[in-house]
């Protein structure tokens, strides 16, 4: 039986700005019958690198408008999906549908559907916590990683900036996601906040924008605490990719300290790229970091 959810308008997504990229949907992904998930598809089809950009909350792929084009441009291919209940995918109404294995299995399943290849790994915030328990599961598939103001968390707390954020977002049912993204990243115009909310129009349509602080692996034995653990030893000891590193210095959740501890259990992993007026969202410094990732790739 297909879940009952949310599919935001179309028109809501017309002329926003920075935003020219076309849509393309995927349906009955194996485990997620009748749910539609959008992703970007940039760049040629054939390429032989191809670039997976996963956001975090309450974000969606617009957070990458000035990266993708970096990268296409460079003759990559760049894969930028909408987890389910954010952008253009489906919004399921429940809130217990929005687990850590349902999120991580949708991104799974959307890899193996496009058989995706020689995969540079670019996440941040949950677009990591998710994104950096998957080569371990997929390891033939992954070459190289761009790690941004992330963490993997393994059942401890992560940073009293996040302490603070879950217990706001928690107390907002209805987050007013425009501002929001004007607090969070200096010199982001009303426009574009406007554009980071167009995905939400009314409280029904946030069952996922509320539920993901909550599913932060922050105690022992929440969901999802195996597969993080799991993920801390492979990159750890396994990982023989490249990385690259950038980090919006001005986060208060998942900044500078979070981000050393991080690195520090990455192999190989050289010192990261400071973006000093960055924020938690340090994409919208994007084309800055893609084209230094570009550089240290060789690609």
């Amino acid at each position: 039986m297909r879940p009952e959810a949310l599919r935001t308008p179309d028109s809501l997504f017309e002329g926003l700005p920075g935003y020219p990229f076309a849509p393309n949907y995927i349906e009955n992904l194996p485990g997620y019958d009748g749910l539609r998930v959008h992703y970007l598809d940039e760049g040629p089809r054939n390429a032989a690198v191809t670039f997976l950009c996963l956001h975090g909350q309450p974000a969606w792929s617009y957070l990458y408008r000035k990266m993708i084009p970096v990268f296409a441009g460079a003759g990559h291919r760049v894969i930028a999906p909408d987890l389910l209940g954010f952008g253009r995918s489906d919004k399921p109404v429940d809130e217990a549908a929005y687990t850590f294995a349902f999120h991580r299995g949708m991104l799974m399943a959307l890899i193996a559907a496009l058989d995706l290849r020689n995969v540079v790994l670019v996440c941040q915030d949950w677009g990591g916590i998710l994104g950096l328990t998957i080569p371990p599961a997929m390891p033939d598939r992954f070459t190289r990683l761009l790690a941004m103001n992330t963490t993997i968390p393994v059942g401890q707390p992560v940073s009293e900036g996040f302490a603070s954020w879950r217990a706001f977002n928690r107390s907002r049912p209805d987050l007013d996601i425009a501002a929001l993204f004007l607090r969070s990243q200096p010199g982001l115009s009303a426009e574009e906040a406007a554009a980071y909310a167009a995905p939400f129009p009314d409280a029904r349509y946030k069952a996922g924008v509320r539920r993901f602080p909550e599913l932060v692996m922050t105690d022992p034995g929440m969901p999802g605490i195996a597969e993080a653990e799991r993920a801390v030893r492979f990159w750890r000891e396994e990982w023989q990719g490249e990385s690259f590193m950038a980090v919006g210095m001005l986060d208060p959740v998942l900044g500078p300290d979070v981000m050393a501890a991080l690195r520090a259990g990455i192999r190989g992993c050289p010192p990261p790229m400071g973006v000093p007026d960055g924020g938690h969202f340090v994409q919208e410094r994007g084309d800055a970091i893609a084209r230094a990732a570009l550089a240290a790739f060789g690609v």
